[in-house]
């Protein structure tokens, strides 16, 4: 890319953004029209995670939604022998044992969100006669599945997938009474709020929890559409959104109620996720009514960079949906009249759309928690710099090294041009823009610019973006605390492991 074009287009940027024409608040903007508005040959990026000139622009198809099904999915070794016998107090759970522990998979923590509770808090399970078959793993919530590594999508999903997995090392005997019980772990899973799984191989509990000696727990919440879509305010005749962190807080109660008989301690239980999933944990830290839910927290690469939405913006981006589907938005009835499908389909022709481009992060997490006034108050990044959450438990935070190059080889699957990666890192980082390519540039000199863009959003090694986001800013302010005015325990931790995984991405293409 020449150096007077690549300055041109920054200027013409650079005059959107003082002109403030752009960042109304009152309409939705589309991506399509603001980058047709700023260079002769706009790109657009949708959430089918396609990038295309327009003269190749087409309407991709949709992918296939995986039904559930009655076959025992094959995410998860679910050959063992049959394992010990617990009493929760909705009724006994049988589970199985495997190599390094007994595992209890597909445990209900609440009653299934369907129907008339499509959209609506979760409430408790109704108790049960008879022995709950915990020996292979339910569906995971709803959710499409185009990643680049599909070998990582669930086998089945289904509205009825509020079940959470249950890992405890294979020397506890939980057929006699405990002398003492063991730390529990429970992981929030990540996927931008609109996929992943509790039951990913990734994620099996068993060797963690046998490695650390604690029980280890895993939970599936409702994700995109179906966890926060905001319709109304009222939330008995409309979609309030939210329900995911609802769910997550719902599993965490029941842990509190119900894991002593898996021989964990619930007075020390703590709450661990990456990227979404430690977004939620960070809101959890905030939620008054979770703090009595767990002792601890690990945050893992969380995306502090990325803004919650006002309600206003969330109310905007559930107008969209529902135009989506031929259904008024205030129109509750027709909304919980949708298929699960046609949800889907919606959803992901609302998430082509960003309500504000200069919040372009945006894009990785179109559907998720907003600020709703009540659960939610504000921004994370504001309430952790002025105190307003937990500081009296002890937290780790992290990044994951090359973490980023999953997600910019799975949004962005085709080479990304010196100019597009210009125009995405112009809408991101603004006055910061000339600084990070002229840093950047000269050392990715091939064509495809994916590789750099996983190196300066994703904030990995040491980009200078870290400092410019202000995350580590808000960390040392926080550390400052931890060391001066409170007695809460911080960790600040990096660990870096390289490996061959671009090389691997780049050939699978």
């Amino acid at each position: 890319m020449e150096n007077w074009h690549c300055l041109l287009l920054l200027c013409t940027l650079s005059l959107e953004l003082s002109s403030g024409g752009v960042t109304k608040n009152d309409d939705d903007i589309d991506l399509v029209s603001f980058l047709r508005n700023i260079y002769p040959e706009p790109f657009i990026i949708n959430r089918d995670f396609q990038i295309n000139s327009l003269e190749e622009l087409g309407r991709p198809g949709d992918p296939a939604i995986i039904q559930q099904t009655k076959d025992k999915p094959v995410t998860q070794d679910t050959d063992g022998a049959a394992g010990p016998v617990v009493i929760t107090k909705d009724g006994q759970i049988k589970g199985i044992t495997v190599d390094k522990a007994h595992v209890f998979y597909g445990v209900p923590y609440a009653s299934p969100p369907v129907g008339a509770y499509r959209w609506k808090p979760p409430r408790p399970v109704s108790p049960w006669h008879g022995v709950y078959d915990a020996s292979f793993p339910r569906a995971a919530c709803m959710q499409f599945c185009s990643r680049a590594i599909t070998e990582e999508c669930p086998k089945s999903v289904s509205e009825d997938c509020l079940y959470l997995n249950i890992f405890v090392p294979l020397d506890v005997d939980l057929s006699s009474p405990m002398q003492s019980h063991l730390p529990v772990m429970v992981w929030i899973h990540g996927g931008d709020f609109v996929a992943g799984s509790a039951s990913k191989p990734l994620y099996d509990g068993r060797f963690i929890s046998n490695f650390t000696h604690s029980v280890v727990v895993s939970l599936e919440y409702r994700l995109g559409a179906f966890g926060f879509l905001v319709s109304g305010k009222d939330p008995h005749t409309s979609a309030a959104g939210n329900y995911g962190i609802l769910d997550q807080q719902a599993a965490l109660l029941w842990v509190q109620q119900n894991i002593a008989v898996f021989g964990g301690d619930p007075a020390k239980v703590t709450v661990f996720g990456e990227s979404a999933g430690a977004q939620s944990v960070s809101l959890h830290l905030m939620i008054q009514s979770s703090k009595p839910l767990f002792k601890q927290a690990i945050l893992q690469s969380l995306p502090f960079s990325i803004p919650l939405k006002t309600r206003h913006d969330a109310l905007k981006l559930g107008k969209d949906f529902a135009k989506q589907t031929n259904c008024s938005v205030s129109d509750f009835v027709c909304l919980l009249s949708l298929t699960p499908q046609a949800i889907l389909a919606a959803q992901m022709k609302t998430s082509s759309k960003i309500l504000n481009p200069f919040r372009f992060l945006e894009v990785f997490e179109t559907w998720g928690p907003y600020i709703d006034g009540e659960l939610i108050k504000e921004q994370a990044v504001t309430a952790f710099q002025k105190g307003h959450w937990q500081k009296e438990k002890p937290i780790l935070l992290g990044t994951t090294s090359e973490e980023g190059v999953l997600f910019a080889y799975g949004v962005f699957n085709k080479p990304v041009s010196t100019v597009e990666c210009t125009v995405y890192i112009t809408a991101i980082f603004k006055q910061h823009t000339l600084r990070i390519l002229h840093k950047y540039l000269p050392l990715y000199r091939d064509a495809d610019h994916r590789s750099m863009l996983a190196q300066i959003i994703w904030l990995k090694k040491k980009a200078p973006s870290q400092a410019l986001i202000g995350i580590l800013g808000i960390l040392k302010k926080m550390k400052e605390d931890t060391n001066h005015r409170t007695p809460q325990k911080l960790e600040l931790w990096r660990y870096s492991a390289p490996s061959s995984i671009t090389a691997w991405l780049q050939s699978n293409q």
